[in-house]
């Protein structure tokens, strides 16, 4: 099947063959699943590829990226098959769980010199992070002159850099308390309908790319994981290996947030213990290993 260079395309039709390409090639790189009945939308975003491209078929479409001819390509390929998702406290029961369970001793620690790391993985348009950064503020204004520090990852490079800006909606803020936003926000100049996320709380977030399905670029260990409604788009083995490799990733105490319709699997839930709904406490009678690919 040929298709203009530069057309405009619509629809394009995919094989059967087609779309186990593509699934293919989306799980190799990101461990995303996608089954038969996403196939309208892999056809109508990968129509949107094809014609950014200028490529003529779909079979050099997916050669090119087989072959890593294509390197400019694959984070655009990446991008148009992950599903970003978010507000600001999204399962509201996890940030309560965070700010009366999980995070004071944290703080008490990092008050005494010591070292406290957070992750938010999956982070999307960033509402996740900040939003932990804001917990992290209410209980310990003085945060930024501590060791306290926040990785938000995604694997999606678009989504990242609209999460760096900081900016959103004054209606996104809607579901915050009201002195949250007028402590962490402030007036976006000449867009009075937007806000943005002030310096204390940016200063406590990196926003970095990383591939859960790949190596992960750190060695440190983390005292809380937030994962949410990412592991539900990974086939089970590739949810297996995240459960091991996030319980290998926690301290000794550290905590563990997944999604409400996720769960650990039996091949790990020797790691955890729960600590309320969907979240795990790293089960101190296992030792685990270092996570494979860092240093």
């Amino acid at each position: 099947m040929m298709h203009n260079p530069g057309q405009i395309l619509d629809e394009v039709t995919i094989s059967d063959a087609d779309f186990v390409r593509i699934a293919g090639l989306v799980r190799s790189m990101t461990g995303i699943d996608l089954q038969p009945h996403k196939r309208a939308m892999v056809a109508a975003r990968l129509a949107k590829r094809l014609s950014a491209t200028g490529i003529g078929s779909i079979s050099e479409y997916c050669t090119r990226l087989e072959r890593g001819t294509a390197d400019d390509e694959v984070s655009h390929f990446i991008n148009a098959y992950t599903t970003n998702m978010t507000r600001f406290y999204r399962e509201h029961h996890h940030f309560e769980h965070l700010a009366s369970d999980t995070l004071p001793p944290l703080i008490e620690n990092a008050r005494r010199g010591g070292r406290v790391r957070i992750w938010s993985a999956g982070c999307s348009s960033g509402e996740e992070a900040y939003g932990i950064a804001f917990s992290v503020l209410d209980l310990c204004p003085e945060a930024r002159q501590l060791d306290i520090k926040i990785l938000a990852s995604d694997i999606d490079l678009d989504i990242l850099e609209r999460a760096e800006t900081g900016h959103y909606p004054k209606s996104d803020a809607d579901n915050l308390p009201g002195e949250q936003v007028q402590t962490y926000f402030d007036p976006l100049p000449g867009t009075p309908d937007q806000l943005s996320v002030n310096q204390q709380a940016r200063d406590l977030i990196a926003f970095r790319q990383l591939n859960l399905h790949a190596e992960w670029p750190f060695g440190g260990k983390f005292d809380v994981i937030i994962c949410r409604n990412v592991a539900i788009y990974f086939d089970l083995p590739t949810q297996s290996s995240l459960w091991r490799r996030f319980g290998e990733a926690l301290t000794e105490t550290g905590v563990l947030y997944i999604g409400h319709s996720e769960g650990i699997d039996p091949d790990n839930s020797h790691l955890f213990q729960i600590a309320g709904r969907s979240v795990f406490r790293k089960n101190p009678d296992n030792k685990t290993t270092a996570v494979k690919g860092t240093s």
